[in-house]
């Protein structure tokens, strides 16, 4: 058995997180059960049609990052083959977006490839019983979260009813979103194929074979040789010092690791006890500063790497001259033997289809304009922009961090305020995560506003946190604003 911390987004999906500790499995482990229970009850938010990053700091040796996200398909496309088939939807979702759906919106997926990769290298269970919760949890049904059904109630009709499947999987029989447990046809037998066959199953075989011809069917751009030629990319953190903490998050291709990065240098150690006037102000210079940046420069640079190296080394060099110039699911586990694991994975807003005869919800992530920004050269095989910030740490005195969050563009300002307030705010990491939010929304914009949370509000993120104590204590801690659970192992 492995004593250990997790936040999870749903009752279920930390329920798996405990099933494989009982059975001796490691953090990485716990955490990946967790986030394929995920994607098969968190609808609309996460499928296994999905792209993520995993932060894993072992129990010994330094701290990588896998990244599992989406590439841009289109390898092998003829020029003068016909347009993708995709159309916009507007919804009232987060006080009113645009989302561009259909069979041409579907990106290549890399969750359960980058997964595979941190199984291999920190994984100590099988992988058929990584998937075992999931398959348990799609062959009874499910009823939908909160976090989940909030979001379908603006959408489960016009991005998640166009398909048969689909819409015959999340309505009753008058068209409303449904109140019974959730069965999707074909999604057991898929998890049970994954299980035998390993996580590759989603890039080559009969399943990936499933998904390309239908999506080619109608009119989608994914192909078979975009899944093949997918892999998971293992990289060094962007690593910065907080006080006694080495705080490890995702580099490019995530602008988010870069965006958490970069504010908790600005932030000067701040806040130094409880929030006041003078650190809230702070933080929305901090957030002004870094999030104009990241829109002007960052999201339409050639070479993302390059260029985020060079805004961190002008944050290091000069504090004052930079400061006067989307839908995700996350699991945080740490264990007592001192690792942490952290996984963001995203689908986006969600395609609105299922692949026939596999029970996948597809993703919609070329669909995402913050995604895919105009100017930003992107070819086939490219990876896509990514918000998530998945972040682990290590104190001087052994402790040992995994935090991120859910929320779109507000991840990486939720992820920097729950770490400010626990790593130098004076506060603990309950307090710390419940904390009042700010955001700057649309910096460096003439319409940009400074909103400010009054009351809880899933709009401002779902940080989940976990903590092993340098006396072995865990601790674990779920975002107030939404429906996760925190739950300790031992």
């Amino acid at each position: 058995m492995t004593r250990l911390a997790v936040a999870a987004p749903s009752r279920a999906a930390a329920d798996a997180a405990g099933d494989v500790a009982r059975a001796g499995g490691s953090a990485v482990d716990a955490a990946i059960a967790a986030a394929l229970v995920a994607m098969v009850n968190e609808v609309g938010l996460v499928s296994l049609s999905s792209g993520g990053f995993v932060a894993v700091q072992p129990a010994s040796g330094p701290a990588y990052t896998v990244d599992g996200w989406m590439d841009r398909p289109g390898r092998g496309r003829d020029e003068g083959a016909p347009p993708a088939r995709t159309w916009d939807v507007t919804t009232e979702y987060g006080g009113g977006v645009t989302i561009t759906i259909g069979p041409g919106s579907v990106a290549t997926h890399g969750s359960l490839a980058a997964f595979g990769e941190a199984h291999a290298r920190d994984g100590r269970l099988p992988w058929r019983e990584l998937l075992a919760p999931a398959v348990d949890v799609a062959r009874g049904g499910f009823a939908l979260g909160s976090a989940s059904r909030f979001y379908l109630r603006y959408v489960h009709e016009t991005v998640f009813g166009w398909d048969d499947v689909s819409r015959a999987a999340l309505h009753d029989a008058e068209g409303r979103l449904t109140e019974d447990r959730v069965v999707v046809p074909d999604l057991a037998a898929t998890l049970e194929h994954i299980a035998a066959e390993g996580p590759r199953a989603l890039h080559r075989g009969d399943l990936a074979e499933l998904v390309v011809g239908d999506l080619q069917a109608r009119g989608g751009l994914l192909s078979a040789a975009d899944l093949a030629a997918y892999e998971p990319v293992v990289r060094a953190p962007l690593t910065t010092r907080v006080g006694p903490w080495s705080l490890a998050t995702t580099p490019p291709p995530s602008v988010g690791g870069v965006v958490v990065a970069s504010m908790l240098r600005l932030l000067d150690d701040h806040p130094r006890a409880r929030w006041d006037a003078d650190d809230v102000a702070h933080l929305v210079r901090v957030q002004r500063a870094v999030l104009g940046h990241r829109r002007e420069e960052l999201e339409v640079a050639g070479d993302l790497d390059e260029a985020s190296r060079a805004w961190l080394d002008r944050v290091d060099a000069d504090h004052r001259a930079v400061l006067e110039s989307g839908s995700t699911a996350q699991v945080s586990v740490t264990d007592a033997d001192g690792a942490a694991c952290s996984i963001t994975v995203s689908s986006g807003y969600g395609a609105g289809m299922v692949a026939a005869g596999t029970g996948i919800w597809l993703n919609n992530c070329l669909g995402e304009q913050e995604l895919n920004p105009p100017g930003r050269p992107s070819a086939p095989g490219s990876r896509l922009l990514s918000n998530m910030a998945p972040t682990v740490g290590r104190h001087a005195d052994g402790a040992t961090l995994a935090i991120g969050s859910p929320g779109a563009d507000r991840i990486t300002t939720a992820v920097v305020s729950a770490l400010a307030g626990f790593v130098s705010g004076g506060l603990d990491l309950a307090s710390a995560v419940a904390h009042r939010r700010v955001h700057v929304h649309r910096a460096g914009l003439p319409d940009e506003d400074v909103r400010v949370e009054d009351e809880p509000s899933m709009y401002f993120g779902g940080v989940g946190a976990a903590l092993t104590g340098a006396d072995g204590h865990l601790e674990a801690v779920a975002d107030p604003r939404r429906a996760g659970v925190a739950e300790v192992v031992s």
